[in-house]
């Protein structure tokens, strides 16, 4: 693990205000419109509620494995995983998700900044990653926000 507790918290700190701010910039037209046309086809809201949702499950499965569980199962299905979050946030207004996502953020970073050098580098299984340091799904989790972003940009124009 070459990057550091301050390092990721950094990062998060600063990809979440990005995140937020972009957010908070689309009109409310843009929110209902369809951003992946596989699978069940997320808008932009439901985007967003499915960060909120990682953001969430993130730090469960950091906390999992800290205190010495493997992380997640080997036969999870993160597909039917993330379809039954997003489900279950949806109708929520994009100001209350956005608002969830700052909190989610906020925990995520409390959690990441007190992490040792060993917390870091300790294994657990992540679904997409198989079994992999904390630090690595840190950076995913980052990683992962600015690529629906990415997504949200291109179909938008």
């Amino acid at each position: 693990m070459t990057e550091t507790a301050d390092s990721l918290t950094q990062r998060l700190m600063n990809g979440g205000e990005k995140t937020v701010g972009f957010f908070e910039a689309l009109s409310p037209d843009q929110w209902g419109i369809s951003i992946y046309t596989e699978g069940s086809c997320w808008t932009v809201q439901q985007v967003l509620a499915h960060l909120v949702a990682a953001e969430v499950s993130i730090v469960r499965l950091v906390k999992n494995i800290l205190s010495g569980g493997e992380g997640t199962p080997e036969n999870f299905n993160l597909d039917a995983y993330n379809e039954r979050k997003v489900s279950e946030l949806q109708g929520i207004s994009p100001e209350k998700l956005l608002a969830e996502f700052k909190g989610c953020r906020a925990s995520t970073i409390s959690l990441v900044a007190e992490l040792s050098p060993e917390d870091l580098s300790r294994q657990g299984r992540h679904p997409w990653l198989g079994v992999t340091e904390v630090g690595e799904i840190i950076k995913l989790l980052s990683l992962h926000t600015q690529i629906h972003q990415r997504d949200i940009r291109k179909v938008l124009g």
